[in-house]
């Protein structure tokens, strides 16, 4: 099996299905965790913010500063995979699940220059079991422009227990002393 097999949704995976007390299209999805380097108020984060689309997809846009530059006056290229993955896991938002990137595979197509706006797009192609199967792209010059990113990705989805067992102390008991932060927390875990 290959890598790329990897990301091919197995025989008999099934259709996505928007979650009905999932966002309706177009309202911005707001930050899952507001120290997030993708959709938190970090200082040189991305401050992603998506918007929820039809079915099960999201749109997003980003736009490269100075401080997501790798090659002079170009975007490094773990940034751009950063905004993808963050475009993609936005999509567990439309699912009402919890999950995190199991696999991302990414192809870069164009050079992105520093002051460019990147407009993300991502949907879920199939689920099997805890497993989410999703693609994403990233294009200059507007939502029809040429694809200067892409990337495929499998998510997994867990439990809000995941992340207590495996994260700093100090940031969990911040998390969890957030009273948004723990109503988003049991709104997921509510699974279909």
């Amino acid at each position: 099996m290959t890598a790329s097999d990897k990301l091919t949704p197995p025989p008999g995976a099934a259709q996505p299905v928007r979650h009905p007390d999932a966002p309706a299209p177009g309202e911005l999805l707001g930050t899952h965790y507001d120290q997030c380097f993708g959709c938190g108020d970090q200082e040189h984060g991305l401050h992603l913010a998506a918007r929820a689309g039809e079915g099960v997809s999201v749109t997003a846009e980003f736009t490269v500063k100075a401080a997501h530059q790798g090659a002079p006056g170009l975007a490094h290229g773990g940034v751009l995979t950063s905004a993808l993955d963050e475009t993609l896991g936005a999509l567990s938002w439309l699912l009402r699940s919890i999950t995190v990137t199991g696999r991302l595979e990414t192809d870069f197509l164009r050079p992105v220059p520093v002051g460019t706006t990147l407009h993300l797009a991502a949907h879920v192609r199939a689920v099997s079991g805890r497993k989410i199967y999703s693609t994403a792209t990233g294009r200059l010059d507007g939502p029809e422009g040429p694809v200067a990113v892409r990337a495929d990705a499998l998510f997994v989805e867990v439990k809000v227990d995941h992340f207590v067992a495996n994260g700093r102390e100090q940031e969990i008991k911040a998390a969890m002393a957030d009273p948004d932060q723990v109503r988003r927390a049991r709104a997921f875990e509510v699974n279909p």
